[in-house]
């Protein structure tokens, strides 16, 4: 399987070479949607970049929530346990590594579902699915930080 993302950014006659030029640029997914992408300002300060845009850093903390919520309601379903909403508030921290270089060096995720009907699972039950999701995630499988699912007590 192969999965394609483009990006643009232009200069715009902006100078360049002090190191103030726009950090605002798209990216382009299959199917045309384009993302309004930037710098993090708390990476490269404003008016560099473009707070309302999306940054690399929040979007691989939503990458990991994404997958999750994505093998957590398949495997629900599976189980025959109807998911009416999943919602997350999910946090990166960037620090430094073992190497003491600057990376995402944990992503924790909230999720807060709610179930219908019957057949609701058990908090062990609960707990199971999301390990499995996170077990196949391959986003969370992919990354050397630590990500960490922090479930409620009343996931209902």
């Amino acid at each position: 399987m192969q999965f394609e993302a483009r990006l643009e950014w232009q200069r715009q006659g902006q100078a360049f070479l002090d190191q103030k030029y726009s950090r605002a640029h798209d990216w382009i997914f299959d199917g045309g949607l384009r993302v309004p992408a930037s710098s993090s300002p708390l990476s490269v300060p404003l008016p560099m970049s473009k707070v309302e845009n999306v940054d690399p850093e929040e979007a691989l903390v939503a990458a990991a929530s994404s997958c999750h919520m994505l093998f957590f309601l398949s495997i629900a379903a599976r189980r025959g346990h109807t998911v009416e909403s999943y919602s997350d508030h999910a946090i990166g921290l960037l620090g430094k590594n073992a190497d003491g270089k600057l990376a995402m060096t944990s992503i924790t995720l909230r999720p807060r579902i709610v179930f219908s009907g019957t057949a609701w699972p058990s908090e062990d039950e609960l707990a199971a699915i999301h390990h499995e999701a996170h077990d196949k995630c391959y986003i969370a499988n992919s990354l050397k930080a630590e990500v960490v699912v922090e479930t409620p007590v009343d996931a209902g």
